[in-house]
């Protein structure tokens, strides 16, 4: 979904687009989708996925802590935390922080604002990430979220569920076809991150 920078300005900056880069190059600087499933920790992709969004309303939208809170369903404090993060202070403590089932939001928020610096800076490349995702989908269904994010880039948001459900063929999760859940949507998918949410409700249900 496309959001205007200023009121008097006709450049248009896709959210989406770039968050899901941001989000892409930290699971990199993280370890890559394996580094997660190492530490079986599935909270961090959703964590992730919420700092990438936040930095780069904050950067590229110029959206304020309240704007940000509503758009991804936080706290304004969880926000904060998110843009107030130390990069550096976080990449010293990561390692232990691995360990722990839900990351700080400083946490997420730091390996967020250092993927959007080295994005910024051109360094983009996420060459091991095709390879990454097909094993880590594979592996406790952890890594099915990266797995769909990267399906779905390029996408036009909002999207319609058969138009995900197309990106999403053939990808199975704890014995059910993702391609099958998202048809149950009603309406249209606002963005990427409601469509995890979505999926991560329906694969639960018994």
């Amino acid at each position: 979904m496309p959001v205007v920078i200023g009121p008097e300005e006709v450049k248009e900056f896709d959210v989406d687009a770039m968050a899901i880069r941001v989000f892409l190059k930290a699971l990199e600087i993280l370890g890559g989708p394996r580094k997660l499933i190492e530490y079986r920790n599935l909270t961090w992709i959703t964590s992730l996925m919420e700092a990438a969004y936040a930095i780069v309303l904050a950067e590229e939208a110029f959206k304020t802590e309240d704007d940000i809170a509503d758009f991804l369903g936080l706290t304004r404090q969880t926000v904060r935390n998110i843009l107030r993060a130390d990069p550096e202070l976080v990449m010293k403590k990561l390692e232990g922080e691995l360990q722990e089932k839900t990351p700080r939001a400083h946490t997420a928020g730091g390996l967020a604002k250092i993927a959007y610096q080295e994005i910024k800076e051109g360094r983009d490349a996420l060459v091991f990430f095709s390879a990454a995702f097909q094993e880590s989908a594979k592996v406790l269904g952890v890594g099915w979220p990266a797995e769909v994010l990267a399906r779905i880039k390029g996408l036009t948001w909002p999207a319609s569920p058969q138009e995900v459900a197309e990106r999403l063929a053939g990808l199975v999760v704890e014995g059910k076809e993702l391609a099958q859940l998202v048809q149950a949507y009603e309406g249209e998918i606002p963005h990427p991150r409601e469509l995890l949410h979505f999926l991560a409700l329906k694969i639960k249900e018994g």
